[in-house]
């Protein structure tokens, strides 16, 4: 049986996915060797902290935050920061359409970006985002 938190992240990714058609969408990816036409979105396990807890019945309480990187090059009509913002909003829209990731979390949101530019030898300069998504959620065992 997966555990809510592995069930939490399969369904993130999976919302990223259906966000981002055309992208390259991986999880826990080490480094990226290049950023595909459609742009890169790394969605990487994150840390679900210390979760409150209470008992009778006995829960545990997660904020756990879901690091998630994307990055695009310029599109043929856009600049590379028109490019992230677009897939920044699609995203965005796609949590903010179900508040609960289809009844398995309490709330989810998407945390405010972080942008840069990334240089790679031999292409053109892109740009990345690096935010968290907010996913609370409650289980019966920290393992389970």
């Amino acid at each position: 049986m997966t555990s809510k938190r592995e069930a939490v992240l399969k369904a993130v990714t999976a919302r990223i996915v259906g966000a981002l058609p055309g992208a390259e969408v991986k999880r826990n990816l080490a480094k990226a060797e290049r950023i595909g036409p459609g742009g890169l979105v790394v969605v990487r396990d994150g840390d679900p902290g210390e979760p409150e807890v209470t008992l009778s019945p006995l829960t545990y309480l997660y904020s756990h935050r879901v690091p998630v990187e994307i990055a695009a090059y310029e599109s043929a009509t856009l600049p590379r920061e028109a490019v992230i913002d677009q897939m920044l909003g699609a995203i965005g829209a796609s949590f903010v359409s179900d508040r609960t990731l289809g009844g398995l979390c309490d709330w989810i949101e998407a945390e405010a970006p972080v942008t840069d530019d990334v240089e790679t030898l031999g292409a053109l300069p892109g740009r990345i985002a690096e935010f968290s998504i907010l996913a609370i959620y409650a289980t019966s065992d920290p393992l389970g």
